[in-house]
């Protein structure tokens, strides 16, 4: 177990080995002129008892002064170096994983709480940069402390050395027992601001809900108690925190009262050859292993940690997009796509489900025709408009666009002459205009005018206080639903793909308007709009009718009436709620 757990830590520190020996040899050459400063010192001390004069003092203290000065800069170099391979992995681990999840395809999202992700790009992948950092410092330190100024000790006295040692291993398992506890309460502390963080976050975004039900009162005592329970946990921690150094400074004073006790024994020896410049020494030494050994618990526990945080990103990093290019891949460009779409017998049955979502659909629609797809709720609209751009996992041999099978497109092409826009369109915290040129970030601002006013979102963005400029709230909260779609469609607009697809895209739109925009599209855009606004999908060119994943009937609005009884169904229950408004 420890070796997987060395391995693991090893991969990460292998492309890092050049500022890992460097920081190396640097803490070795500090700890050893570290360990040689309190002879110097002993030596000064015992020569005060002889004719000393003032000037070889004074060197012992030059020498002492220009050491310390150099061990200084060393340990900040050696700090440098470690603490830079921690800083550069920990930049490195975001931008993977960053890079990665957007690899990944929409189930996995769905399947993932975002805050578990969020938690493992921040918290666990800084527990690595500790691990990678200070751990790493710290052990190498503390392994070089005892290495150089054991012998040192042992050579005044081994008797003595041992004894004041031996209170040590005591120090590490205080720290270790109350750093098991710090640790679960740090825990505490961090769900507990989540909490709070959580609380203080939905009721940000349901202000306006929470005065409409009046419930202030509710809302402010639920935060209180969480806010309680955030102070209690963190007093805890304080607590412990400051029982901890008492007593590692407790168990440190008696190193140093066995010191001056056998030590002042010795001296009082004529026979011992003990001294006082050796006492000093000795005393020294005990107080430079006790910050190394007490800092030995934590070094541990953060290591462990670290270990724990390092499964727990590799678990992202190990888990295979679903849809990947395949390997004899096409590219299908803008330009060259006409835009024709054909389904053969396209069948998609959601996994842990044991009925097709599609089941054998059949169908073609030519380049810049617009086709609405209308059905009832459940019938596998959605699902159709998700294989479209391969959001979904199909089969091969399924779908086709200009005669080649999506699944043998390059996704990036794939998804560039096809522009998606979902009922629910998501907005960026940004302006009006940043929001509508996302696609294309360097469209200036006649384009995106144009394809504002093509979405019919213009005239509303000219009566707004800044305009353009105005900033959109988080996910678009400061529009209105309308005016979230028609936005995106106007994102979707400028990105000027050969095909369009609209996934019930204007949900929130009147049918005037969405008639508008649909008979405004340009007429090289092949068109799939996916609707239950009927009065809007009957002026398309072709109504394909879903029932139940299969399609039931296929033609224009006047023959449907005729020949498909869902969709006449449907049309007189659209007509009475037109009159019911």
């Amino acid at each position: 177990m420890a070796r997987s757990q060395l391995a693991k830590v090893f991969k990460y520190l292998r492309p890092h080995w050049r500022p890992l020996v460097a920081g190396t040899i640097s803490l070795l050459v500090v700890n050893v002129l570290t360990a040689y400063v309190p002879r110097l010192i002993g030596r000064a001390v015992d020569n005060l008892d002889q004719d000393f004069v003032s000037n070889q003092l004074m060197q012992y203290v030059w020498t002492i002064f220009i050491l310390a000065s150099i061990t200084l800069g060393i340990r900040i170099a050696s700090r440098m170096f470690i603490f830079g391979i921690g800083r550069s992995v920990e930049a490195d681990l975001k931008q993977q994983i960053f890079e990665h999840l957007l690899r990944l395809s929409p189930n996995y999202f769905a399947n993932q709480k975002v805050g578990d992700l969020i938690s493992i790009a921040t918290s666990d992948v800084d527990n690595i940069r500790r691990l990678l950092g200070f751990a790493i410092l710290s052990l190498i330190n503390t392994a070089f402390a005892y290495a150089t100024i054991l012998p040192f000790m042992l050579a005044i006295d081994v008797k003595l050395t041992v004894l004041a040692i031996s209170v040590y291993p005591l120090m590490f398992v205080v720290v270790n027992v109350f750093g098991t506890r710090m640790r679960d309460q740090q825990l505490d502390v961090q769900e507990q601001t989540g909490s709070v963080s959580s609380l203080l976050q939905e009721d940000l975004n349901g202000m306006a809900l929470i005065k409409t039900y009046a419930q202030e009162d509710n809302e402010r005592r639920a935060f209180a108690g969480l806010n309680q329970g955030l102070l209690d946990a963190n007093l805890k921690l304080a607590k412990t925190r400051n029982m901890l150094f008492p007593f590692l400074g407790g168990i440190a004073s008696v190193s140093s009262l066995i010191l001056l006790w056998l030590g002042g024994e010795m001296l009082a020896s004529a026979n011992s050859g003990f001294t006082v410049g050796e006492l000093i020494q000795q005393i020294t030494y005990v107080n430079l292993l006790i910050f190394p050994t007490a800092l030995l618990g934590f070094t541990i526990t953060t290591f462990q940690r670290g270990v724990v945080s390092i499964d727990r990103v590799e678990s992202i990093l190990s888990t295979k997009p679903e849809i990947a290019d395949a390997a004899d891949a096409i590219s299908l460009k803008v330009p060259s796509c006409k835009g024709k779409i054909e389904a053969q017998n396209l069948t998609y049955t959601y996994p842990g489900s044991d009925n097709p979502a599609l089941d054998r659909v059949n169908f073609v629609i030519n380049s810049g025709e617009t086709v609405a797809i209308i059905g009832p709720v459940g019938s596998g609209k959605s699902t159709l408009a998700n294989a479209l751009p391969r959001l979904l996992d199909i089969d091969a041999n399924q779908l086709f666009i200009d005669g080649n099978d999506i699944t043998k497109i390059k996704i990036a092409d794939l998804r560039s002459i096809i522009t998606y826009v979902p009922q629910d369109s998501f907005l960026f915290s940004t302006t009006m205009r940043e929001n509508i040129r996302y696609g294309e970030p360097t469209a200036d601002e006649p384009t995106v005018d144009y394809y504002a006013g093509q979405a019919r979102i213009k005239n509303e963005i000219l009566n707004f206080p800044r305009q353009y400029e105005t900033i959109v709230g988080e996910r678009g909260i400061t529009l209105s639903g309308g005016q979230r779609q028609r936005t995106a469609l106007s994102r979707a607009l400028l990105v000027d793909s050969p095909i369009l697809l609209l996934d019930d895209a204007l949900s929130s739109v009147d049918n005037k308007t969405a008639t508008e925009i649909l008979a405004n599209l340009p007429a090289t855009k092949t068109v799939i709009f996916i609707s239950h606004q009927l009065s809007a999908a009957a002026n398309a060119d072709r109504l394909i009718v879903l029932d139940r994943g299969k399609i039931i009937s296929i033609g224009t609005h006047q023959e449907l009436l005729q020949s498909c009884q869902l969709y006449l169904k449907l049309w007189n229950q659209h007509k009475l709620e037109e009159v019911l408004k």
